[in-house]
């Protein structure tokens, strides 16, 4: 099943937000590797700014199955994030459960759209009808 308009609007809204703290993490886990002149600092920056423009490509790819699969995906690259920041598994965990409610219930909502708009239509054929 493709996600509809109300699904994509709620799970694309959570994807750019996600983009948004993973970038600002990435910069603090940069900054704190040049601190402590750890030679990963650079990869710690250029992983965290992939992610979040992997965020951002999964948000412009929700029309299709293929974009709900890079949304999971990008739940579990921002929990692997945790080992490098451990905030990042605060992230991953507030981030996940709001993918996974926007998902769920931005289902339900198309689902109830549709048949709200199918008891339309059927009303207006036995208006029209009589």
């Amino acid at each position: 099943m493709t996600p509809g308009t109300l699904t994509r609007r709620l799970c694309a809204t959570t994807l750019i937000a996600q983009a948004l703290s993973v970038f600002l993490g990435a910069l603090v886990a940069w900054r704190l590797g040049q601190t402590t002149d750890d030679p990963r600092a650079g990869a710690f920056l250029w992983g965290g700014l992939a992610l979040a423009g992997l965020c951002v490509v999964a948000a412009g790819a929700l029309r299709s199955r293929r974009g709900i699969l890079l949304g999971w995906v990008v739940q579990f690259l921002t929990l692997a994030a945790g080992v490098v920041l451990p905030a990042m598994f605060v992230v991953a965990g507030l981030f996940g459960f709001l993918w996974w409610l926007c998902l769920t219930q931005g289902i339900r909502m198309d689902r109830l759209t549709a048949q709200r708009a199918e008891q339309e239509r059927q009303h207006e054929q036995e208006q029209g009808g009589s």
